[in-house]
């Protein structure tokens, strides 16, 4: 299945089709800027071209004086629903950001720079859903598309797991249960509880070391890659890297004997000053789950669903980095990219 190809610094308002439509699996990413002076903004997964077309999810960054909150509903029949609101935004005045759609078989999870925000279960069909618009106080720089390489079913980082602190315990479930949605006493309260991409089953290692994938297009703001595997026992660091034609943008390299994740780039062949801070979300014998995100300013690495590292750009010819190698002691089980 083709991905469909990136709109790209268009000026808002904007509405574009949605090639193939969504479904489950799928991902849309929203990345630009809030406008210093925004009122408002909105994101919205639509049944159409039209401006009488239903909306299956209107998302709503609204903004009153130095706070801000954020709307969710859907529109059906030229009438609208029940809102869905949360208390604050992640999403401040004058911030860019990465806003990305995950299509779930109950709901939508909304995902800003790399980390959970809210959870909307369905109130249309997806399969309806085939458009998408953006209006309001922001520079939209582009809009990506990702599909599922894999069956649904295969698919572990699409199995959510939630958890819910209550007081100093934690309740776990499946994200995909609708019963443990509506228990939450209010939309806040789901917005607050947190899913994060659970590791998959383990199973013999699907890929060899060293790896290397083509990213067709280049690494550009708005696109995401996921790798998934395990760190073996006697494993001392492994690297994930994103390459161009003469270096490193990004070198993603856990070291246990350091305790440390180590980020650096290799440009003009050199390398540059090691980022260390971060803590150590590896473990030798675990499973693991990283999501990078680039954004407009850097890029936002996830482990296992939670943000964990963000890394400023220093090569800024996306286009040119075409190439993501992974090597180490690791078992690796799935490569999205």
């Amino acid at each position: 299945m083709a991905t469909q190809q990136p709109y790209l610094c268009k000026i808002v308002p904007f509405t574009g089709h949605i090639q193939g439509g969504l479904f489950e699996g799928k991902t849309v990413t929203v990345t630009g800027r809030v406008l210093a002076g925004a009122e408002r903004f909105v994101v919205n997964l639509q049944c159409g071209t039209n401006k009488s077309s239903d909306i299956a999810l209107h998302f709503n960054p609204r903004y009153v004086g130095n706070s801000g909150h954020v709307v969710c509903n859907t529109l059906q029949n030229s009438c609208w629903g029940s809102e869905q609101k949360t208390k604050n935004t992640p999403l401040p005045r004058g911030s860019d950001f990465t806003l990305s759609f995950l299509v779930n078989r109950d709901s939508y999870s909304v995902i800003v720079n790399g980390a959970h925000f809210l959870e909307y279960l369905h109130r249309l069909p997806v399969s309806r859903v085939n458009a998408i618009s953006v209006d309001g106080g922001i520079e939209l720089v582009s809009i990506a598309f990702q599909n599922p390489n894999f069956p649904i079913n295969q698919r572990g980082f699409l199995t959510h797991q939630v958890v819910q602190k209550v007081g100093s315990s934690v309740t776990r479930g499946s994200g995909r249960n609708r019963q443990r949605h509506q228990q939450y006493e209010s939309p806040v309260q789901a917005a607050a509880s947190w899913f994060v991409a659970a590791p998959p089953p383990y199973s013999a290692p699907a890929y060899v070391l060293p790896y290397k994938a083509i990213i067709q297009g280049g690494f550009y703001p708005g696109r995401v890659f996921t790798v998934q595997g395990c760190v073996n026992h006697d494993t001392d660091k492994f690297s994930i890297n994103l390459r161009h034609n003469s270096g490193i943008a990004l070198h993603f390299n856990p070291r246990f004997t350091e305790n440390a994740v180590v980020r650096n780039s290799l440009l003009n062949e050199c390398w540059g000053n090691e980022e260390k801070s971060g803590g150590m979300p590896f473990y030798r014998g675990q499973q693991f789950t990283v999501s990078v995100t680039c954004d407009t300013q850097c890029y936002r690495i996830a482990v296992n669903g939670v943000q964990m590292f963000t890394y400023n750009h220093r090569y800024f010819l996306f286009q040119q980095i075409d190439i993501l190698d992974i090597e180490g002691n690791i078992s690796l089980s799935s490569v999205v990219v």
